[in-house]
């Protein structure tokens, strides 16, 4: 039996504790970590915890399931994960946060890994994927975590919320089944969607703007029925660094409320190569939180159209 250990570390401009919240708060992975798509609890104690991972390895979306424990005085956190997915058979490690002074840490990942049947071919597949996925999730935290410190103007979020006179299932039906957006949504030009695990889809499309311009995303989504769909975009437009979503379906007596929410951080360097020479970051965030918001508007209004003809 092959078991792998490699580490990796990094050092990043901001207070240890900082660094230990932002990897202990799940809820912030998609936003810190490229390869994090969605990630959620299914228990919680003041300790340990067990947590659920959908994310992208080598460009193909996986799931799993790990349990933490969280040592916030020693500032590590070990995890392992408790259903894999092919080909690994096992894989576990520690986050350790080191301070290196009131506000610079090194931060080291540790991983222990085996391949499903011992394949050498498998175990190369994971090799790359850990070496990849740790240097990213390395960098993009040193990336995040300084810019959460210094420059926390350029994250923002918002929601729209549409009441509809029908229920969640139709609903959620209209926005699970975005292959047939081209023909439900005017704004949708062109659609790919590939949904190779049930409730976890790849979905590519081009869109058109209030201006006349289009631009071509590429998200990961995480489906919950009738519940919610959770999404990132892995190809970005140019104005942003990040964005991530979520459909939210919520039953209120005859009625379901569907609320759209992003959150998005702004790519500086592009602002002005796109809004002008005098544009700076309030112009850009009202851009995008216009642009997205009215996507998100328009396909709320198609998606309550269908859902109360339905009732009808």
């Amino acid at each position: 039996m092959t078991v792998r250990e490699v580490e990796h570390e990094i050092t990043v401009q901001a207070p240890a504790a900082e660094v230990y919240r932002l990897i202990a708060e799940v809820t912030n992975w998609p936003l810190i970590f490229p390869p994090s798509v969605y990630v959620d609890h299914v228990e919680r104690g003041e300790r340990e915890e067990r947590i659920r991972i959908w994310a992208t390895a080598n460009g193909t979306a996986k799931n799993w399931t790990s349990r933490r424990t969280l040592d916030p005085q020693a500032l590590r956190i070990t995890f392992r994960q408790e259903v894999s997915a092919p080909p690994v058979a096992a894989m576990g490690g520690t986050w350790i946060i080191e301070p290196l002074g009131a506000d610079s840490a090194k931060v080291r990942l540790l991983h222990d890994y085996r391949a499903v049947d011992d394949d050498p071919g498998s175990l190369r597949w994971i090799d790359e994927a850990v070496e990849r996925n740790s240097r990213s999730e390395l960098n993009a935290l040193k990336v995040n975590v300084e810019r959460a410190t210094h420059e926390a103007e350029l994250t923002f979020s918002f929601e729209d919320t549409v009441r509809i006179a029908g229920s969640a299932k139709d609903v959620y039906e209209f926005l699970n089944a975005a292959d047939l957006w081209t023909d439900r949504l005017p704004h949708v030009r062109r659609v790919e969607l590939t949904e190779e695990t049930p409730g976890l889809q790849t979905l590519e499309m081009d869109t058109v703007a209030k201006d006349g311009s289009a631009h071509t995303t590429k998200s990961v989504r995480v489906c919950f029925p009738h519940e919610a769909i959770a999404y990132k975009q892995i190809t970005l437009p140019a104005l942003l660094l990040l964005h991530t979503g979520r459909w939210t379906l919520v039953e209120d007596g005859d009625d379901v409320l569907a609320t759209s929410q992003h959150t998005c951080t702004l790519n500086t360097g592009n602002i002005t190569k796109i809004l002008g020479p005098e544009a700076g970051v309030e112009q850009a965030r009202d851009f995008v939180r216009t642009a997205l918001s009215t996507n998100s508007r328009a396909t709320l209004g198609h998606a309550k159209d269908f859902a109360e003809g339905r009732r009808d």
